[in-house]
């Protein structure tokens, strides 16, 4: 994704989601898996590179607040489970950071920034199957923009955003973009091809 943190989106980028659009979001996800779960306890937050990361740290801050306890948060690099490995061949893969309590038996929460076609989340399905065996496995994803091509559903949703296939989502977090938002490119002004997601 194109990040033009300082300059700002070009004429063609709409943006959806401001930074305090992007908190409030988290911040009824957080509630919604302290609900679900009721209460923290066995609660893991794996975030999916680049963008995961920095949610589930965040998702992960706000359960805390709000629980009185602090949350395990790792990083699940789905890089060499994806099937596209053969269109993409040059993909860097990030470092997977599984928290020391292990995922057997506690409910993971997975986290990403958008949904899309569903292939990163079935990566990661796949992924957590060579780590450990968790009691069940969720997904909280910061938008949903439809278009999928595998049975994957979110359980936890900051934003439901319809858009056509040719757009391109952008998603900007302050820990790698230097600013919190969200915007929908058309796709005369896209720069490169899209990340399944």
């Amino acid at each position: 994704m194109s990040t033009r943190a300082e300059s700002g989106p070009p004429a063609s980028e709409r943006i959806v989601l401001h930074d305090a659009d992007i908190t409030r979001a988290l911040t009824r996800i957080a509630h919604e898996i302290l609900e679900s779960n009721r209460g923290p306890d066995g609660l893991v937050l794996l975030g999916i590179p680049t963008r995961g990361v920095p949610l589930a740290q965040r998702l992960a801050a706000l359960l805390e607040r709000f629980a009185g306890v602090p949350v395990a948060t790792g990083a699940l690099d789905v890089t060499m489970y994806r099937d596209d490995l053969a269109q993409h061949p040059t993909r860097a893969p990030h470092p997977t950071d599984i928290p020391s309590s292990g995922i057997d038996g506690r409910v993971v929460v997975l986290v990403d920034d958008v949904l899309f076609s569903g292939r990163s989340i079935r990566a990661a399905l796949d992924a957590l199957q060579d780590i450990g065996r968790p009691a069940a496995v969720r997904l909280a994803i910061l938008v949903d923009r439809g278009h999928r091509e595998l049975p994957i559903r979110p359980d936890f949703v900051g934003k439901n955003l319809p858009s056509a296939r040719s757009e391109r989502v952008n998603v900007r977090l302050t820990e790698v973009d230097g600013v919190d938002a969200v915007s929908i490119q058309a796709p005369d002004a896209r720069e490169g091809a899209e990340a399944d997601a």
